[in-house]
């Protein structure tokens, strides 16, 4: 029984078109100059962080410290990336990414400055990666949102793979390059390198001639902002799937990355540059995923190219775990990188042609936060398995744990949302008013009566779930459907908002696909005219605009007098 639910989970959702190849994107001008850009930018980060991870090898004997280079990298996101994404929502994303470019600039160029000098000690360099981690979470949701802006929706899992391609050619690249500045010079010279690398990146991107979204609605704060975002994901069962099977991935997955170093110094006693050799297996492994990512989505669903790759990234773990040397190693490190990019694409592209424009840094953001949140936790818990049980009892732990969580294909499959049109419905008409209604005037009830047939009146309501979750996700309060005694035909809905403006950007937050749900509700209405709409708002300020009510004598006080 397990075994066919889970070979149906695994074959849901196959694609029909053939998708465009990935070089299609490369045809718009302004996304290739980003992802050039982005390419060397990225050749620097991994040169960093090839220099980063065997510097504190160097500097500290404990293999906690030495996983905690993960965590420093990870953590900020983790707890960063929600209030970074809300911020790329409500400010201009350009601007927000060359502050952020800047800052990791100059993080960069400080811990070159004093490794080079002679001054870093592992604490320094944990510091110093964290505050490089802090600008990388403060940019990575508005950077993640760039593909979709420069490219058509067509052509963004194309764009989305292409990302990949940059990151991963460049831990080709770019942990060879860095073993190589290590073995003959210093760390230092790498970090002044990436310092240099953020310079081309800030350069195209006040190029880009951003088209700024004008919006007559009152401007949404911080806070509202960030329930909108949190609110979208809890009432959005296609991205608990993908959050959930992420978060697991990564904490399996962690164990490779944060324990490769420690296999090569520790048990096969190598240098540097065998590690960022190993680095740059992964890189082209991830790089030959990519290129081969046209077919595998023309002959794989979503979620057999999930559980593919991470049955490919379980059995180089326990590679790794087991390695009898190091010629093993390399083509396994392979299979690694071709098994990462294929696991990370199919989830990146899945979460993000499931967000429409107005929420997608938003939860983006919580989506960074998941996936490194799984990287930070793991590579702390791997790291300290590793630590009181041995390396290889650690990673042949997470190979395990990773082989368990396909089974989560089986209730959380990820669909495929290559066909939704998340565009903005605009057929909400502008709620009649007759007074002087405040964008913060509030709560907003609202309220839409029906006349439905007694007899249809439980598949009403059960359309009208749908309903419900879509009015709860873009900004509802509370939602209900309640039925007139007196007159059982009669079914009013009504859902609460926190306040006006609110109510009006639900209006803009209404979508092609919801209108789907909408008019299936909408079907067992009778009579000819649509349904009655009714808006109520509090005003309880306008009553300190109001004359003080006329003081009465009480009883007493007239006996008194």
């Amino acid at each position: 029984m397990i075994f066919a639910s889970f070979m149906q989970a695994v074959n849901t959702n196959v694609p029909v078109d053939r998708p465009p190849t990935i070089w299609e994107a490369f045809q718009v001008s302004m996304f290739r100059a980003v992802w050039i850009a982005a390419f060397v930018s990225n050749i620097g980060t991994w040169m960093q962080n090839t220099a980063g991870v065997w510097l504190i090898t160097t500097l500290s004997e404990s293999s906690v410290l030495v996983s905690l280079m993960q965590t420093a990298t990870s953590l900020p996101v983790f707890l960063l990336s929600v209030p970074a994404g809300v911020i790329a929502d409500l400010v201009d994303r350009r601007k927000l990414l060359l502050v952020t470019q800047l800052f990791m600039a100059a993080a960069a160029l400080t811990l070159a400055v004093t490794t080079l000098l002679g001054f870093s000690t592992s604490w320094s360099v944990l510091l110093l990666t964290f505050l490089l981690g802090v600008g990388a979470a403060f940019n990575a949701p508005a950077w993640q949102t760039v593909a979709s802006e420069l490219v058509p929706r067509h052509l963004l899992p194309a764009a989305l793979t292409l990302n990949g391609v940059s990151i991963n050619a460049a831990r080709a690249v770019g942990p060879a390059l860095g073993g190589l500045i290590i073995a003959y010079y210093s760390p230092g010279y790498v970090f002044l390198l990436n310092s240099l690398s953020f310079l081309g990146t800030c350069w195209v991107l006040y190029q880009w001639k951003r088209t700024n979204v004008v919006s007559n609605l009152p401007s949404e704060h911080f806070v509202s902002a960030l329930r909108a975002g949190i609110r979208y994901v809890q009432f959005s069962p296609s991205i608990h799937a993908i959050l959930i099977r992420a978060s697991a991935f990564t904490f399996g997955a962690s164990a490779l990355w944060a324990l490769l170093s420690l296999v090569i110094a520790r048990k096969l006693h190598l240098s540097s540059g065998t590690y960022g050799a190993m680095l740059s297996c992964l890189g082209a492994g991830a790089v030959t995923g990519a290129l081969l990512m046209d077919y595998i989505r023309q002959v794989l669903p979503t979620n057999r190219r999930i559980i593919l790759g991470l049955i490919g990234f379980a059995i180089a773990t326990v590679a790794l775990g087991t390695a009898p040397s190091v010629s093993y190693l390399y083509p396994m490190m392979y299979v690694a990188g071709i098994s990462w990019l294929l696991t990370l694409t199919s989830f990146n592209v899945a979460v993000q042609l499931n967000l429409p424009k107005w929420v997608q840094a938003r939860v983006l953001s919580i989506y960074l936060l998941v996936f490194q949140g799984g990287m930070a936790f793991g590579s702390l818990i791997w790291g300290s398995v590793a630590s009181r049980f041995g390396l290889e009892t650690a990673l042949l732990a997470a190979a395990g744990w990773l082989l368990v969580s396909t089974l989560l294909a089986i209730p959380l499959p990820v669909i495929q949302a290559d066909k939704l049109n998340l565009a903005p419905a605009g057929t909400w008409a502008e709620p009649e008013n007759h007074t002087d209604v405040d964008p913060d005037d509030g709560p907003v009830v609202v309220m839409i009566e029906y006349r439905i047939d007694p007899v249809r009146l439980p598949d009403f309501l059960r359309a009208a779930e749908g309903l419900k979750r879509i009015r709860m996700r873009d900004g509802a309060l509370r939602v209900g459907v309640f039925t007139d005694i007196a007159r059982p035909e009669r079914q009013v809905e009504f859902y609460t908002v926190a306040s006006w403006g609110e109510h009006l950007r639900q209006h803009q937050r209404f979508t092609q696909e919801d209108l789907v749900v909408e008019r299936m509700v909408k079907q067992f209405h009778l009579g000819p005219n649509p349904p009655l709409v009714t808006h109520f708002v509090t005003q309880t300020d306008k009553i300190t605009d109001m004359p003080a009510p006329i003081q009465t004598p009480s009883a007493a006080t007239l006996e008194g007098q």
